[in-house]
């Protein structure tokens, strides 16, 4: 069933759902997004705001975790592959407290991994004291740029990029100090600790840790709002789901959904994906550009193949629920790694599931791995019980992935990619018609358009492969170039560009569509 032009429905409900995609990208269990806007909510009751501002703080507390894709690369070539082990390693500590974190990382980083693997990511964790500053402004500036395509208001685009700010002015990436950290981030400072400590230890282990932490973590204020009715704030954490709690929370009057917003949402969520590893960066965004253009071609109406374009944004979003030590991973996969990514699929199918604006897209997302031969995944299916938009998606996601280099691998060029997806429908493992229509999508010629921030065609070649994690030797050996020249170079990007990191680097190249093969 198709979803009419007319759609209108509310925002809560559909980022509620996707909250659950942003929780396994950060480490967590399900809702935990969820439980930390409905005590984040609570708090500002507590403390007497208007809607407005309450909506503030609701929103900037569900999208905490917005940004936890943007650093992974560098997390898990930190902590021995897992860069969700990483971030759950660490969320609930007190990062000022320098003796608590060596603790945890010894204890707790790359554990279960062979010696050798432990006592290296150890090194190397104690050796890069920044890291956390690095992670901070990485998380920060990722979920600021994202919010703001989602139409959630400026002052919570402003909180997302304090989240890891102190009120004892401790914090990064600005050592902001108390009023000067908006009220939105001194409020999920506080709930985000308490959902932590309230789930791993208990709620009166939550409550001991906002009495310790108050004035220098937590705001004061905040920390005696919550201690006057804790229970009530806390008692989420208890329930079976969040989810009803989640949906009375919003203040009223409620942000309102419509189809253009929509599209912004699952755009916003595909670069969340597309930035978790340096070899996906655009591949949401290419496939669903791909997939959409095929789909007149396979005689699709224009309503389904606005469905199509829509899954072909989100089709990847059970991808942040696998560990970047899987997905970069230049060998083969044993069998344990295999299963975790044979089970994305299935996961962004229960994501979507639960949106009613993206249910429609579920079973569809869900099928972008199966093969018209029954030898794909989740489900095994053959052809017969795929739909036209199915079929054509798998196409576009084959042909679309082939065209990008992945660490076991190098890209095809577009004539390579051409010859596998035509032996892929020979063997009748791809739908012929479906590839038909997207090898002639991809045929057409496109124009040129100047590049931003006057970047040269030079420049957005190394832009992208330092976004893709090369170092200049390694960009350097790429282009047949000195890296003295890579270094010029990527002097010359940053100051057109404004950003000054890896992440902020492939966020710009995400966000400017300067990685399409």
């Amino acid at each position: 069933m198709v979803r009419s032009a007319h759609f209108a429905g509310e925002l809560a409900p559909l980022l509620g759902a996707l909250s659950l995609a942003t929780d396994a990208g950060a480490g967590n269990p399900a809702e935990s997004a969820l439980r930390t806007a409905v005590m984040a909510a609570r708090l500002g009751e507590r403390l007497g705001l208007a809607a407005g501002p309450l909506r503030d703080v609701f929103y900037t507390a569900l999208l905490r975790y917005l940004g936890c894709s943007g650093f992974a690369h560098e997390e898990a070539a930190l902590a021995g592959g897992d860069d969700l082990a990483y971030l759950a390693t660490f969320q609930g500590a007190d990062p000022a407290r320098t003796a608590e974190i060596i603790g945890l990382a010894l204890r707790e980083l790359a554990r279960g991994e062979p010696l050798h693997v432990r006592a290296h990511a150890i090194v190397r964790f104690l050796a890069q004291p920044r890291r956390y500053a690095e992670l901070a402004r990485a998380h920060c500036d990722q979920a600021a740029a994202l919010a703001a395509q989602l139409g959630v208001g400026a002052d919570v685009v402003a909180a997302l990029g304090e989240m890891y700010e102190r009120f004892d002015g401790r914090g990064a990436p600005r050592a902001l100090a108390g009023r000067a950290i908006s009220l939105p981030a001194r409020v999920l400072a506080l709930a985000q600790g308490l959902e932590v400590h309230a789930r791993t230890a208990g709620p009166a282990a939550a409550a001991a840790v906002a009495r310790e932490r108050r004035g220098a973590q937590f705001d004061p204020d905040v920390v005696d709002a919550f201690l006057s009715e804790p229970k009530a704030v806390l008692d989420v954490v208890a329930a079976p789901s969040a989810w009803q709690a989640f949906l009375d929370a919003e203040p009223a009057p409620r942000l309102a959904l419509d189809e253009a917003r929509l599209d912004d949402v699952a755009l916003a969520f595909a670069r969340y994906v597309d930035l978790k590893s340096p070899f996906t960066l655009g591949h949401s965004t290419g496939v669903a550009r791909l997939a959409a253009d095929a789909a007149p071609g396979l005689g699709l109406p224009p309503e389904e193949t606005r469905l199509v374009r829509r899954a072909g944004l989100l089709h990847d979003l059970g991808r942040v629920s696998v560990p970047n030590g899987i997905w970069d991973k230049p060998g083969p996969l044993d069998a344990g790694e295999r299963e975790r990514v044979r089970q994305h699929a299935y996961h962004a199918e229960r994501v979507l599931a639960q949106a009613p604006a993206l249910g429609p897209l579920a079973a569809l997302v869900g099928s972008h791995h199966e093969r018209s031969d029954g030898s794909g995944y989740h489900r095994g299916v053959p052809g017969a019980a795929l739909s036209p938009a199915a079929r054509l998606l798998a196409a576009a996601d084959v042909y679309h992935a082939l065209t990008e280099a992945r660490a076991h691998r190098p890209a095809l060029t577009s004539e390579g990619a051409a010859r596998e997806l035509g032996a892929l429908a020979a063997r009748g493992a791809l739908d012929a018609d479906a590839v038909n229509a997207v090898l002639a999508a991809a045929g057409h010629a496109r124009v040129r358009k100047a590049h931003p921030a006057g970047l040269t065609d030079r420049e957005v070649e190394i832009l992208v492969l330092v976004a893709r994690g090369l170092s200049n030797k390694e960009v350097g050996r790429a282009l047949h170039i000195s890296p003295v020249t890579v270094k010029n170079h990527v002097a010359h990007i940053y100051e057109k560009t404004g950003v000054a990191t890896r992440p902020a680097a492939a966020l710009y190249a995400v966000t400017n569509g300067l990685v399409e093969p």
